[in-house]
């Protein structure tokens, strides 16, 4: 179900881009950036399908909001790795848009479940 979401496919096609540009960072960054922004991108798409994966829609809101705390994260990270000088400007430029956009997806599905929770606080 969660492979059908926009949201999902698009962090999911987010972070085989962030592990294709990672492989561009310094080797002295393997053990610290890299597999930070890594971690942070693979999280996004793994809470939109764990909470998908759980029975109650607060379990799933709350999966939803790891998920947008881990864009954030990336968020920062793909700022630390321009203004470090690992990635041009149109290559942050183009992973920023694309991971804001997943921001405000995530968020418009929270907001979503949390209203039909609201409508319906004894359903799943």
């Amino acid at each position: 179900m969660y492979r059908k979401l926009k949201v999902w496919k698009k962090s999911h096609e987010f972070t085989l881009e962030i592990y294709k540009q990672t492989e561009k960072l310094p080797s002295s960054e393997r053990m610290a950036l890299t597999q930070q922004i890594r971690r942070a991108a693979y999280s996004i798409p793994m809470n939109i399908a764990e909470g998908y994966g759980t029975i109650h829609k607060k379990q799933l809101i709350n999966y939803l909001s790891i998920a947008r705390g881990s864009s954030f994260e990336v968020s920062y990270q793909l700022l630390l790795a321009k203004e470090l000088n690992y990635w041009d400007e149109e290559t942050y430029e183009r992973l920023n848009l694309q991971i804001v956009e997943i921001q405000k997806m995530i968020s418009g599905l929270i907001r979503k479940m949390q209203q039909d929770n609201k409508n319906n606080p004894k359903g799943n």
